[in-house]
């Protein structure tokens, strides 16, 4: 587990956009369950592609005219609860972080795993979200 402090600003590159960091499983369960609507779940990481390609891909594509209702966010490795109760959500799909998920009313309806975002652009990425928020959201 890595120390909160030492990740916060990685956490914050999110929060700070208004993206809600779900810290507790109780968090997850709450969000997820009680979901209508679309809902984007970014799963964060301290790796490069996560800062590098994932985050900002995720920051681009919420500017996106059509996009999910709410955004939501987990850290791997620092959030130890809240990450395990969120992969649940996306199986049948093994853990991967970063990755991010679309939802529709409580279904997974698109994801993007790690191998889909090492080597990829943050502009090849917010495509990708962007194609899938025009499809569902």
């Amino acid at each position: 587990m890595y120390p909160p402090d030492l990740v916060a600003p990685m956490a914050r590159d999110l929060t700070d956009f208004g993206v809600d960091g779900l810290t507790t499983a109780e968090d997850v369960i709450s969000t997820l369950d009680s979901q209508e609507g679309t809902l984007l779940l970014v799963v964060n990481s301290v790796c490069g592609c996560a800062a590098a390609n994932a985050r900002p891909g995720v920051k681009l594509a919420l500017q996106n005219e059509k996009k999910p209702s709410k955004a939501v966010t987990v850290f791997a490795g620092v959030n130890k609860e809240a990450t395990a109760k969120a992969r649940e959500y996306l199986l049948p799909y093994p853990p991967s972080s970063p990755s991010i998920a679309l939802f529709k009313d409580g279904k997974l309806v698109h994801f993007i795993e790690r191998h889909h975002i090492e080597g990829r652009s943050a502009d090849m990425i917010a495509a990708n979200l962007k194609m899938a928020f025009e499809h569902y959201c």
